[in-house]
């Protein structure tokens, strides 16, 4: 089960487990995207996500971890990750990041989105729908390459084409937070860079499970933590986006764990095809 870097790699079985807890989190983060408005808190986001998890028969991730207080992460505007859902009221034009959790029979699955709240400012939507494309090619790269670091090489190549394709400066990149392993805990080794490294990595094999998972800001990435000990803030307030999946790596190919199609739609836009996840 361990290798000599202290990998925890899966067996078939232990992914399907895995499988559970992922579409538990797929569930939860549909209602809460169904529910996402203006003037709704992120305190009614947080039990609309708990209410999901716990109704099928699972335990949120996040509830308790290292003391967080609550079962989603929702961050706004220039709040990166890590956000505590509380009594904050969402406005039209808000940038909102929600990261989740959940845990089935001891296997965990986590995921994470962004939205724009209309009326959304066009900057926001791109910057959104970069990071999303950039988990993609990050999640891809995990198919075609040989070592962990062709996810970060991925998601920078998407980032500077996004710069080239509008004239604009890239989008900062956060290299303080990173994707990770994830298995019988939330976070494992090993940490899964978002940009091109030195050291390529791990070398790919079967039973690796990892959550991808990019955060772009518009500005530049130096950042902060915030007095509740928690909340993650751009320095310089500009605005944020964070995507991620959880994803195996199969003999038979990958499968993303937190998507409900496997990730087929997505992958095969870039010419992936996706393993049948383990039942």
């Amino acid at each position: 089960m361990f290798g000599r870097e202290r990998i925890e790699y899966k067996t078939p079985e232990q992914v399907a487990l895995m499988r559970r807890a992922g579409l538990v989190v797929a569930d939860a983060l549909d209602a809460v995207r169904a529910a996402l408005a203006p003037g709704v808190t992120t305190a009614e986001l947080d039990a609309v996500a708990e209410h999901v998890i716990t109704a099928a028969g699972a335990t949120p991730s996040f509830l308790g971890y290292h003391g967080f207080p609550a079962s989603l992460c929702v961050s706004v505007n220039d709040e990166i990750v890590h956000g505590i859902p509380g009594s904050r009221v969402l406005q039209p034009g808000d940038v909102v990041s929600v990261d989740c959790g959940a845990i089935v029979d001891g296997w965990h699955g986590d995921s994470a989105f962004t939205v724009v709240l209309e009326p959304a400012d066009p900057a926001d939507v791109d910057l959104a729908a970069t990071t999303e494309d950039a988990l993609w090619a990050g999640i891809a790269a995990l198919a075609s390459g040989d070592r962990l670091g062709a996810v970060g090489e991925a998601v920078e190549d998407v980032v500077e084409a996004a710069a080239a394709r509008t004239g604009a400066d890239p989008f900062g990149i956060v290299e303080d937070y990173v994707g990770h392993g994830i298995g019988t805990a939330m976070h494992q080794p090993p940490d899964v860079p978002n940009f091109r490294t030195r050291d390529r990595g791990l070398k790919l094999r079967p039973g690796l499970c990892v959550a991808v998972e990019p955060m772009l800001v518009r500005g530049a990435q130096e950042n902060h933590t915030l007095a509740d000990e928690w909340t993650v803030v751009t320095d310089d307030g500009s605005r944020a986006a964070h995507w991620e999946h959880t994803v195996a790596i199969l003999p038979e190919g990958i499968v993303v764990l937190t998507a409900r199609d496997g990730g087929a739609e997505r992958l095969g836009r870039l010419g992936v095809a996706v393993a049948s996840p383990p039942v």
